[in-house]
Order: C-alpha cells, then structure tokens, then sequence
C-alpha cells in the first residue's frame, strides 16, 4: 500500500506540471508526420494545422487501382491549463477507383476524430545550468535524456455520412486511445513515440505504434523520418515516411513529405505539403512575462514609497520633539 508520504509527493508532482507553462516562442506542429507530440500548444492558443496530398493505391491480386488526392486538417485548442488540449484530427480523400467491370469515383471522410490530451509528465521542468569549469562536461551525453515526456490521449472516431473507405458495418462512433512519450537529445534531435488503440470496441480493432524521428538543422529548417506500423484483423501494414519543415515566422510553418509502405496487397505511394500556423494573441494573459522595463519600474516605485515613509517618520520625530 501506498503511504502517506508517497501520496503527498505525487501529488505534489503532479501539480507542479500544471503550474509549468509549455508554450514557447517557436510554433511546435505534429506535421508534417502521423505522430503527435506529448506537449499541448498552450492554454487560449489557437493551432491550425493542414496540407493537402497525392495519393496512389494498386492492388494486384484483386486488381484494383486508386489515384486521388485529399486534405488534412487538424485544429488544436489549449484549454484550462497549459498541459491540456483539445483537438480535431479530419482527413477527407476523393479518388477515381478502377477495377474489373467498375470505373467510378469515391469520396469520404476517412478521419473525423475528436479528442484531448494531457501531459502526465515533463522531465524538461528541470534547467540544466552549465558547468562554468568543464567545456566536456557541457557537451557529453547525458544518460537522463532517455527519460521522456509522457502524455495520455482520448479521443472518438465519427463516421459522417457514407464512408467507401473503411469495412461495412463499421461503427458510427468509436473509441481511440494513445500513450506518448517524446524524448529531446541535445539540442537538435527529438524523437516522439505514439503507442495506439483505436476501434477497439468494434469486429476490427486496430492496435499500432507510430515511432517519429526529428533533425532540427539550423533555425528554420528541420527533417524528419518515421515508421508507423498498425495491426488489424481488417488490415496491417507498414508505412515509412520522410519530409522536411520550414519556419516561416515564429507561428508559421510550410512542410513536405513522401511516404510509401511495404505490402503490395495494396502499394501505396502519397506526397503531401502544407502549413501551421498559430494564433496566440491571447496567451500573455495567462502567462506573465516580466521584462527589465517591469522590473526597474517596480523598484523605482518602491523605492519612491520607502522614501515617503522616511521623510514621513522624520517629520514625525521632529514634531515630538518639539512638544517635548
């Protein structure tokens, strides 16, 4: 049994997250990759995350073939406190479908999910402060770096209208979870995991592991490589993508990407661009930056009263010794 004392300390713990402000100065995407990041955008931020792809499907056992294109959006929302947010992940895809006696076309949602996601734990709350004796010291691996954040996510799928692109009698809502974890080593490389459930209520539920490497090369550009990998009675596969991302502004970002998987039942090959971008205005109400400005206006105030409350207390002598 847990005691008192291991009670109060995670207790503790976890309240010095929610007092920890995740935003930064820097516009911090899940694109141009599938994985989500552990951190949330910021309490009354508004993050507008889309892009637009190719894609091309073949399918040679059953003889099928697919060329479309479609669209993402993602809209995130921090809500009640800095490690928390909501957010909206949609993927609408229209494609001309052929196969043996059949040359149509389709179109559909294929991603309508709902959810929120909350930092559990940040290990980045403690500052490493540089050693002023030791040049090795300051630039050699540090072994708590594998030590990463942790997030937990909830979501639910929404299946609007008619969708030709997932199994029949496929349930109109259904469940989707995630753990995530993101681990920073040095100053350029990121690597997040997402370890997914998703459907797992319905006949096909899919279980999977996003795994997403990040190289940030210098203050506007960034690479990324990544492996996704999901399992399903209905389908599995392997899906390696690549990309790159530039930062326009400090709350902008254009990006690109390839990916193709491993099977051939189906192959599939898309290219994608798009764009972040982040609306913020609103956050320096939650979070107070105090600048030099602040500072020495506040001591010139304080300064001024203990000045006052001086001449004050000698005025006061001065009077009493004179009725003396």
């Amino acid at each position: 049994m847990m005691t008192l004392k291991r009670l109060f300390l995670l207790g503790f713990l976890l309240l010095s997250t929610t007092q920890y402000a995740q935003y930064t100065d820097i516009i911090n995407s899940n694109r141009p990759g599938e994985s989500m990041s552990a951190f949330s955008v910021g309490k009354t931020v508004i993050q507008a995350e889309g892009g637009v792809y190719a894609v091309r499907e073949k399918h040679d056992l059953l003889r099928y073939e697919a060329n479309g294109f479609g669209t993402e959006v993602d809209l995130r929302y921090g809500a009640f406190f800095d490690q928390f947010e909501f957010n909206l992940n949609t993927q609408y895809q229209y494609d001309w479908y052929q196969a043996p006696l059949i040359n149509d076309t389709r179109g559909g949602f294929k991603q309508f999910t709902l959810g929120a996601k909350y930092l559990v734990y940040d290990p980045f709350l403690k500052e490493d402060k540089p050693n002023l004796y030791s040049w090795k010291a300051n630039h050699s691996f540090h072994w708590d770096d594998f030590i990463p954040a942790v997030a937990v996510y909830g979501g639910f799928n929404l299946q609007l209208g008619t969708n030709p692109f997932t199994f029949d009698g496929d349930a109109k809502i259904s469940p989707k979870v995630m753990v995530i974890t993101q681990n920073q080593f040095g100053k350029h490389w990121v690597f997040v995991t997402n370890i997914l459930a998703d459907k797992f209520t319905t006949k096909f539920p899919t279980y999977g592991i996003i795994a997403t490497m990040t190289r940030g090369f210098n203050m506007r550009w960034s690479g990324f490589l990544e492996l996704q990998g999901y399992k399903s009675d209905y389908y599995a596969d392997t899906v390696f993508r690549l990309g790159a991302a530039y930062l326009v502004r400090e709350n902008i970002q254009l990006d690109l990407s390839l990916g193709k998987n491993v099977k051939e039942t189906p192959s599939l090959l898309y290219g994608s661009v798009g764009a972040s971008w982040r609306f913020d205005a609103n956050y320096e109400t939650n979070y107070k930056r105090v600048n030099k400005k602040e500072i020495k206006d506040k001591k010139d105030k304080k300064d001024k009263k203990s000045k006052k409350d001086k001449g004050k207390k000698r005025k006061d002598e001065v009077e009493l010794e004179n009725t003396k």
